[in-house]
């Protein structure tokens, strides 16, 4: 079982910035790319940022394009996401993902293999 451990969600005003972390745990199951999913509220969850833990491809919905960065330390078992130029529109829960057997985006169809218990984002005009 890979656990993961959110942190760094909280309240800003738009424009402002966040830094997201997950934390994973070591694990005999082998994960090779990690992500996040927001949903904002009446709506379902998205994938909005993802990356390959091995040559560290990322992907991104165009919704957070040019404002939010998405990296890892692997040797640190750490994700992050940097949100920058927060808008309202990005207040949501974001939950961190980690999927098994995924080399790149083709797999970011299915569901991911482990969740986070999430963390609020909150950003207010």
């Amino acid at each position: 079982e890979v656990q993961l451990m959110e942190s760094g969600g909280g309240s800003v005003q738009a424009g402002g910035s966040l830094r997201l972390s997950c934390a994973r745990s070591n694990s005999r199951f082998r994960i090779e790319s990690m992500g996040w999913f927001r949903q904002e509220v009446g709506k379902q969850r998205e994938l909005i940022a993802a990356i390959t833990l091995g040559g560290g491809s990322t992907n991104y919905r165009e919704s957070v394009k040019g404002r939010f960065t998405i990296s890892r330390d692997n040797a640190k078992n750490t994700m992050w996401l940097q949100m920058d130029k927060l808008k309202p529109e990005d207040t949501g829960v974001y939950t961190c993902v980690a999927y098994e057997n995924c080399p790149n985006y083709e797999c970011y169809e299915r569901d991911p293999d482990y969740w986070g218990q999430g963390t609020q984002v909150t950003v207010s005009s």
